[in-house]
């Protein structure tokens, strides 16, 4: 009997819905995924079964027309899509995590105007922060913000911004004070539509993995934008809202550590017993139990920390030291056990004829998407210093 994926789910309305988007990957994903991937196609069909299950309206509050889902079911989720395609988990995460913000922070004329267009979606989202100078250290981001009116004009260039060309709405982040300290209290979030003049999406960035979705610069020259799109209708608020929704995309980007992972061990502990050598299955082989038996107990660990922190973001409490652990310990062992996999696979596993290579090109953007490694042991070590005091 095939390993029931969903079992850690607490609610069984969320865990019956991962077990049905688990059904979906394995039936429509996993056929096609590497044929999407190796074309770097954007998979219509596939995110139109993703729309299709309401998936984009997951954490939409059910006034506005979502499912208002929990971050648990959410996480439960990206995990199933990463299983399948890390990109589709990819595609995802900025819509929910713009969603989450407008939800959270927007003024009402924000909410009514945006999140009604995501559920379908009509509009999708996409994240601004990083720049060319400015990438864990988003307080440093140069792109500005200057009132001007009953607007403010914008100039500066935003980098790696997935769901780039495809959006409808962008949460941008600019300094409308760059002499404020400390600095965070000069920056804020503006919600830019896709259209407005002097706002130009650019090129398509060209990535070792994460395919199949773009990836882009966006270039701000004199962008007009009315003040009533400042998110939540007050400077200075953007670093805050910004690194609270961050914590959804860290929950999302463990998940797909998971996936992925999981994706590996399933494949290596099938070919495993298929394969033989010296007269007997390699799984028979010590050095090949001990190795999958690693896998399989750091793939628990990651799934556990993964939904513990979710269950922490649906609690209302910060969970930005639960997220940073899962984010920093999933996305890590995903590395680690695409390798092991590829090394029970031997040869055959750095061929494109399997999926191995995939996964061997994704892992690498986990551990620095949505916060470096580095930056997430930052983010624990100021969060536990809290707990012991001297």
């Amino acid at each position: 009997m095939a390993r029931d994926y969903a079992a850690d789910i607490t609610d069984p309305v969320a865990r019956e819905i991962v077990t049905n988007v688990g059904v979906w990957v394995d039936r429509e994903v996993k056929p096609v995924a590497s044929q999407y991937e190796h074309a770097d196609e954007f998979p219509e069909p596939l995110v139109k079964g993703m729309a299709d299950m309401g998936l984009f309206g997951i954490k939409i509050p059910e006034k506005y027309g979502g499912l208002d889902l929990s971050f648990e079911c959410y996480a439960g989720v990206c995990i199933e899509l990463a299983r399948g395609w890390m990109s589709l988990a990819g595609i995802i995460n900025t819509h929910v995590l713009v969603g989450y913000a407008i939800s959270e922070y927007g003024t009402e004329e924000q909410k009514q105007k945006y999140l009604p267009k995501m559920v379908a979606p009509d509009i999708r989202c996409a994240l601004s922060i990083t720049e060319p100078d400015a990438g864990s250290d988003a307080a440093a981001i140069k792109t500005t913000a200057r009132r001007d009116g009953d607007d403010y004009i914008i100039n500066g260039q935003k980098m790696w911004v997935t769901n780039g060309q495809r959006a409808g709405v962008y949460l941008v982040l600019t300094k409308t004070d760059p002499d404020a300290q400390p600095r965070h209290r000069g920056i804020t979030a503006f919600l830019v539509d896709a259209g407005t003049p002097g706002f130009t999406p650019g090129r398509k960035l060209e990535k070792l993995g994460y395919k199949g979705v773009e990836t882009t610069e966006l270039t701000f020259d004199d962008a007009r934008v009315p003040a009533t799109q400042v998110l939540g209708g007050k400077e200075g608020q953007g670093f805050q809202h910004v690194m609270s929704a961050l914590e959804v995309g860290r929950i999302n980007v463990a998940a797909r550590g998971v996936g992925v992972a999981q994706a590996a061990f399933d494949e290596a502990i099938r070919y495993a017993q298929k394969r033989e050598a010296f007269g007997k299955p390699i799984f028979e082989h010590q050095a090949q139990q001990l190795r999958l038996a690693e896998m399989i107990t750091k793939i628990r660990a990651a799934r556990l920390l993964t939904l513990d922190a979710a269950r922490k973001k649906d609690s209302g409490a910060r969970s930005d030291l639960d997220a940073g652990m899962a984010k920093l310990f999933a996305t890590e062992i995903a590395q680690e056990c695409v390798l092991d996999a590829m090394r029970i696979h031997g040869g055959v596993g750095y061929s494109k004829e399997l999926p191995l290579e995939r996964f061997y090109r994704d892992a690498p953007l986990m551990v620095i998407a949505e916060g470096t490694s580095d930056i997430q042991k930052i983010v624990i070590a100021r969060n536990i210093v809290k707990e012991y005091p001297v």
